[in-house]
C-alpha cells in the first residue's frame, strides 16, 4: 500500500526534529540566557544541573558524559528527521531517547513528570513514523528514487 500521507509526516518529521533541535539550542545559550523565562536552561551548567537530577546516582563528569552523549544524538535525530534522511532509523533513535528519557523523569520526579512535557507524546509520533514507507520530500525518497 503506498503511503499518501506525505504532508502530515511531513509536519512530524519537521515537529519531531525541532523538538530535538530547540532544546540543543537552548542548553547552548542561543534560546536565551539562564533564568529569562523563556528557557529551560539556557545554558550548559543548568542543563547538566538537570541532568544530574534525573540521573542522581551518578557523579556529576558522568552526568556531564550523559549529557553531552543525548546532546549528540539529539542533534543528529534531528537534522535526520528534518532533512528526510535514514527516517526510519532517526524515528526508532527518537523513540529510544525520549522512552529513557520519560523513565528517568519517572525515577527522579514521579509518574506525573512525563506528562507536564510531551515526551510520551513525541515517543507515539516517532513510533509512528518508523512504520511508514514512503516519505514524500525527504532526501531518503530522492536517494531511493528509480532512475
Amino acid at each position: 500500500m503506498k503511503n499518501s500521507n506525505g504532508i502530515p509526516q511531513l509536519f512530524l518529521r519537521i515537529a519531531l526534529g525541532l523538538g530535538f533541535i530547540l532544546p540543543v539550542m537552548d542548553r547552548i545559550g542561543l534560546m536565551g540566557l539562564p533564568g529569562s523565562g523563556k528557557v529551560a536552561w539556557g545554558d550548559w551548567e543548568h542543563f547538566i544541573n538537570y541532568t544530574n537530577t534525573l540521573i542522581p546516582f551518578a557523579s556529576r563528569s558522568v552526568a556531564n558524559i550523559f549529557g553531552l552523549t543525548a546532546t549528540i544524538a539529539e542533534v543528529i535525530i534531528g537534522i535526520c528527521l528534518i532533512a528526510g534522511l535514514k527516517i526510519k532509523l532517526a524515528a526508532l533513535g527518537a523513540a529510544l531517547i525520549t522512552v529513557t528519557f520519560a523513565v528517568f523523569m519517572i525515577f527522579a520526579s514521579g509518574i506525573g513528570a512525563p506528562f507536564q512535557y510531551p515526551v510520551f507524546v513525541f515517543t507515539g509520533g516517532a513510533l509512528l513514523l518508523s512504520t511508514l514507507d514512503n516519505f514524500k520530500w525527504s532526501l531518503d525518497n530522492y536517494i531511493n528514487k528509480p532512475n
